[in-house]
């Protein structure tokens, strides 16, 4: 454990890598005007203050974003593509920067950091593609000189609001997608990153430069919760794309519902394990200690259960148990540092909470549990915590954005399903196993009820060809790959007639 880093060097080096991104506004608003103050969770230091985003700010960019609709709407979508692969090569030669800013202001070690920013450039890859496959369908019909098919139209703008711990990744998965679509994008990103959604959009702007497309069709508002309640409640804002916790989603819901908008959720995860007796220790090891101590457990993705046979319990613990006692703690721009901090007191607060309820429901404390003075008192780094539980009580059940892993006991496979699928959450979850027939029970409908599910590998960590999301309290929403660019359209069912004749469906007659 070590700090080397100063908060005067994250500063300068903050100030430096926005100059060389682009970005050209001011960074030192007056507290008095009450500004989002961006900070780093290194050290707890300020890094900027800015200019907060009110309703007005908001309302002023949907009529902007509205009126680039009709435009961009009318643009080839190959030719939309042609912008994103052009943000794409920007980010490739800025990923450095972009990457070490994500670790300055999220806290993810400088490998996370970077692999965010690959993220982004594999979506752009795969949109270029995408602009030129937005495939529809030909469908066979009863009538005979008629011809039916399904066409995909762009739906318009499309709010996107973001959270702390992917703050330029799912922007892109987003933003990528809608503007392939023919939409145009308003981000709110989360007040506690806006220096990376700074950067992202000083690149998003050179890029547009670069193609020959106006920029305000994707715009950025820096701003608080008044902001995105603007932007939830604006009936021009056709989809509203917004990751975050499961009580938000609650709010947001029924308030886009109520104006009949679209609402694209990404919401909570209470990530399990089942490991078998037949698993590979030495793999299973590694996995669970990768999805459940990386990002410091601030993954929507991260491990928080494990369900483990009984026979094997005691050896898994021992092994995950000295595993975490190596982990590397420290500032995540060292690049020996595998674990750093929490991204605020709140989040602190949420760790040792869930701790003492824990404990106070039987669960005993393997090994972690305790604070890490780093930086002093306003940089909030853990050790990344065991705790055995006798069961799943309500404080399992619970997300926890920390590095905290519940390890429960089954002893068949069915009771270890029941254990998995039975918390409110339904995002990723993973078997680890060599025998065939619990892997395909695990993935089949009577297995885990998740939107996605993983054998052999950690429930974390998943790329961009495939849809994104989950279920029940996840909110059911997908992004990235697959399919999912047909949540940023509507679809449109034709049919023409080329005969005669006007004969009517299901053989109704009106003559």
């Amino acid at each position: 454990m070590s700090s080397p880093v100063t908060h005067g060097d994250l500063s300068v080096r903050t100030r430096a890598i926005l100059d060389r991104l682009g970005v050209r506004v001011d960074l030192d608003v007056p507290q008095s005007k009450l500004p989002i103050v961006a900070r780093s969770p290194i050290t707890g230091g300020n890094l900027a203050s800015l200019a907060a985003a009110g309703p007005a700010d908001v309302e002023a960019a949907i009529s902007v974003a509205s009126a680039a609709f009709g435009e961009w709407s009318a643009v080839p979508a190959p030719v939309r593509g042609g912008l994103i692969r052009e943000l794409g090569e920007l980010l490739r030669e800025h990923k450095e920067d972009l990457g070490a800013l994500v670790s300055i202001e999220a806290g993810k070690i400088v490998s996370e950091g970077l692999g965010e920013v690959q993220e982004m450039i594999d979506i752009c890859d795969f949109g270029v593609g995408l602009s030129r496959q937005l495939y529809g369908n030909t469908i066979a019909t009863e009538r005979p000189g008629h011809r039916m098919m399904e066409q995909w139209h762009p739906l318009g703008v499309v709010g996107v609001i973001t959270a702390f711990n992917f703050p330029v990744a799912v922007w892109s998965w987003n933003t990528v997608l809608a503007l392939v679509a023919g939409d145009t994008v308003i981000w709110k990103p989360s007040e506690k990153t806006p220096l990376t959604a700074l950067g992202v959009q000083a690149l998003f702007e050179r890029a547009a430069q670069k193609a020959g497309i106006d920029p305000a069709v994707a715009q950025l508002v820096i701003g608080d919760r008044v902001a995105g309640e603007a932007l939830v409640d604006d009936s021009r804002v056709a989809l509203l794309s917004a990751t975050g916790s499961t009580r938000m989603g609650r709010t947001v819901a029924p308030r886009v519902a109520e104006r009949f908008g679209r609402v694209l959720l990404e919401l909570g995860g209470n990530n399990a394990a089942i490991v078998t007796p037949s698993a590979d220790l030495d793999l299973t090891t590694r996995g669970i200690v990768f999805s459940a101590a990386g990002t410091a457990g601030q993954r929507c993705t991260s491990l928080r259960r494990v369900i483990v046979h009984s026979s094997i319990a005691e050896e898994l613990v021992d092994r995950i148990s000295r595993a975490y006692q190596s982990l590397s703690i420290g500032s995540p721009m060292e690049p020996d540092t595998l674990v750093g901090p929490l991204i605020d007191a709140p989040a602190f607060a949420g760790f040792q909470k869930a701790l003492d309820a824990a404990v106070g429901g039987g669960g005993s404390i393997k090994v972690g549990g305790e604070r890490v003075d780093i930086f002093g008192e306003y940089a909030y780094y853990v050790q990344p915590t065991i705790v055995t539980m006798p069961a799943q009580t309500d404080i399992v059940r619970h997300e926890t954005f920390a590095p905290i892993l519940y390890v429960l006991t089954y002893d068949t496979l069915d009771e270890a399903i029941a254990l998995h699928n039975d918390v409110p959450q339904g995002l990723s979850s993973s078997i680890f196993t060599t025998d065939l027939r619990e892997a395909e029970k695990f993935l089949s409908a009577a297995g885990s009820d998740c939107g996605i599910a993983n054998v052999n590998i950690g429930p974390s960590g998943a790329e961009i060809g495939g849809a994104f999301g989950g279920e029940k309290e996840t909110g059911g929403g997908r992004e990235s790959g697959s399919d999912a660019w047909k949540s940023y359209m509507r679809r449109s069912t034709n049919t023409v007639n080329y005969s005669n004749e006007l004969p009517l469906a299901q053989g109704v007659k009106f003559t």
